[in-house]
């Protein structure tokens, strides 16, 4: 079963986000001086976006920092999108470039802290996804 993984920042939304899906769910720290979330089984990653103008900077340091160790891009099965539609092309850029760089899909991308429609259309979608992961196994 995939379990969730996200980083949220100081403003809080995508924990919000995480909050109000109500599913178990592993927090990246925000300070690199906390202990990393050590995830045993495959899981979806939810990543806000902190892109410049350009684009870059777009993945939170911390998000690289829990990807760069092997054992957790190896569970890693699919990337959730947060960002400002303000952003324009950037808007979610994060889960973009993880997804490219990982080899694994984009499965949704909300604004800010997400609606009670993104929240529903997120559950939906991690009960279908579980339940393909399960089949594979």
């Amino acid at each position: 079963m995939a379990d969730l993984v996200y980083f949220s920042s100081a403003s809080g939304n995508t924990a919000r986000f995480i909050t109000a899906l109500a599913q178990p769910a592993m927090r990246i720290p925000v300070s690199p001086k906390d202990a990393m979330p050590q995830p045993r089984r495959p899981f979806v990653l939810v990543s806000p976006t902190f892109a410049d103008g350009e684009g870059r900077g777009a993945v939170p340091k911390q998000v690289i920092r829990f990807l760069n160790d092997p054992a957790h891009r190896a569970l890693l099965r699919g990337v959730i999108g947060a960002g400002n539609r303000n952003f324009g092309a950037t808007f979610a850029l994060a889960a973009r470039v993880i997804a490219e760089k990982c080899k694994i899909p984009v499965l949704y991308r909300f604004e800010l802290a997400g609606t009670e429609t993104d929240v529903l259309r997120v559950r939906a979608g991690l009960e279908k996804f579980r339940g393909l992961e399960c089949l594979t196994v």
